[in-house]
């Protein structure tokens, strides 16, 4: 797995043995098999007898066995229950008192002859198949010598047949055989789960990392499976359909967007219809639907876009905007020449002109170069609203020393201004941005104010779902209705000497740094223009 995956990545359980309540498990479900076994010996031989061939050479000591095996079960059940020991010693004891009781079975059986051996097998496949190590095959060593010894007794003193080591040995064969089998086949159910386990993770991260995606695109997305059902939505989805989906529950696409049924059938049944315009009634907004299949082995359903076109017709509008900016600030950078050029050869002219009607028309000259040039230098500005850098700023430590040096550059007494900041507001902003835009609001509202004491008032506060808001107000003139609709607009203005573009370079630059500039209408009269600043200044 790359080392650059996401935080969200999951954790996987060592590999080298079963977790502990799976052992456990395990050894549970072994030692029942073992009651079991224990508890039919004891069964067949108080209710057969000598009917059977089990204890036909000693019936005494298998019965005595047998209920030794069970007693010996039951406290290893009691031992699972408590945990303790630990579940491999545990299991070792078990295969061992196996090993032990079934040699002894088998010795009161008749020996080799009476095949119990052959219960050891379940025993050695049972210890490989948990303990998952190379113990596997000691325990097949003992089973083994056991039985080896056991002939050799019956050999030695019971005169069984020597041509039974033949038996003997392929059975003894068979354990080591079985206990082989049950070690690699443990090796390969390990590597399976560790397999299983990695490939669960990916799979679990890959889901998560598309989820994630879904929830940050801008578009609305459905995945809905072929019944109609939703699966998974993101919030763009939400915004767009005006539905809120439950937080539990199937929700089908007839009850957020009946609209969607129909295209939803007509493209299962031509899959070439994978664009659709449509508008959303509930939102009133145009979108553009698009629809993927799912299917791999056979359908499953589909991925459906909502492509909103008022943002596509926004991101061209401002791609635009961006272009002609670049081109407007290229040309006014070639403009500034010319013009220089013109006011340094108009200057010269009327120094040596004495005529009162040409010296005004010189002045006609440099007073509309001046113009254009205030214009280019608005629009230089304006091409470096991209270039923002932003800062923390203290609005109660910064309006205070900002109208000072205001008041200072416009000759203004101190009581025409007024400040009321209810609380250490801080916002993020470009530091120049900041002082470009309350210039230029604080300059218009000293043009048109009274210039009588708390004429100009600056006000900061935080509205109810946390935003920093600024209002520049003053008591001048209210603003006409039909020129309030174009006070945003570039080159507007209503004075003789100004450009029209500093209300427009104040909104686009608060619009590059998250914040929104609009005029709010006072029924007191005046002009009131307020700066909500963005989300990430909600702290």
């Amino acid at each position: 797995m790359p080392d650059n995956w996401p935080s969200f990545t999951l954790r996987s359980r060592a590999y080298s043995a079963p977790a502990p309540e799976d052992l456990w498990r395990s050894v549970s479900i072994f030692n029942f098999y073992r009651l079991a076994m224990g508890a039919l010996f004891v069964f067949l031989v108080s209710q057969f007898g000598n009917t059977l061939s089990l204890g036909s050479s000693n019936p005494p000591l298998f019965f005595r066995t047998s209920i030794v095996y069970v007693a010996l079960a039951l406290a290893s059940q009691m031992a699972i229950k408590l945990r303790q020991p630990r579940a491999s010693l545990q299991l070792a004891l078990q295969v061992g008192t196996d090993i032990v009781c079934v040699t002894v079975l088998l010795h009161a059986s008749g020996g080799i002859q009476s095949s119990l051996g052959m219960l050891l097998l379940v025993s050695l496949v049972a210890a490989g198949m948990i303990s998952r190590g190379k113990i596997t095959l000691f325990f097949a060593a003992l089973a083994s010598l056991a039985l080896l010894l056991q002939h050799s007794y019956a050999v030695l003193f019971q005169d069984a047949a020597v041509a039974q080591y033949v038996q003997v040995g392929l059975l003894c064969i068979a354990y080591f055989a079985v206990a082989w089998l049950a070690h690699t086949l443990a090796k390969y159910a390990i590597a399976s789960e560790k397999l299983a386990t990695l490939r669960g993770v990916d799979l679990a991260n890959m889901a998560e990392a598309s989820r994630l995606v879904i929830q940050d695109m801008p578009d609305g997305v459905l995945v809905v499976d072929k019944h109609g059902v939703i699966r998974q939505h993101n919030p763009s989805a939400e915004r767009l359909l005006g539905y809120t989906f439950p937080n539990a529950g199937n929700v089908t696409l007839d009850e957020c967007a009946p609209l969607l049924v129909g295209l939803f059938a007509a493209w299962r049944q031509n899959y070439g219809r994978a664009h659709e315009m449509l508008r959303l009634p509930a939102t009133n907004h145009q979108v553009r639907v698009r629809f993927l299949p799912v299917q791999r082995d056979g359908f499953w359903g589909a991925v459906l876009f909502f492509e909103d076109m008022q943002r596509v017709q926004a991101q061209a509008q401002q791609i635009k905007l961006a272009a002609l900016g670049r081109l407007t600030a290229n040309i006014a950078h070639e403009v500034r020449n010319p013009l220089a050029s013109i006011s340094y050869a108009t200057e010269l002219l009327r120094e040596g002109e004495h005529d009162p009607a040409q010296v005004r028309l010189f002045q006609i000259i440099l007073d509309n170069a001046a113009r254009l040039n205030r214009i280019v230098q608005d629009v230089m500005q304006l091409n470096q609203r991209d270039r923002v850098q932003n800062e923390t700023i203290n609005l109660a430590e910064k309006l205070p020393v900002f109208i000072e040096e205001l008041r200072n550059t416009e000759g203004v007494p101190q009581d025409v201004f007024s400040l009321d900041v209810q609380s250490p507001c801080e916002v993020n902003f470009d530091r120049v941005h900041l002082e470009q835009v309350l210039w230029n609001l604080c300059s218009n509202a000293l043009r048109y104010c009274q210039k009588q004491a708390r004429s100009v008032g600056l006000s900061v506060w935080r509205s109810t779902n946390g935003r920093v808001v600024l209002e520049v107000a003053d008591d001048g003139p209210a603003i006409a209705p039909d020129i309030v609709q174009k006070l945003f607009e570039p080159f507007f203005t209503t004075s003789t000497g100004g450009t029209g573009l500093g209300l427009y370079i104040a909104r686009e630059l608060c619009e590059a740094n998250g914040a929104m500039l609009e005029y709010v209408s006072r029924t007191s009269g005046g002009a009131c223009f307020r700066i909500v600043f963005g989300e990430k200044n909600e702290r």
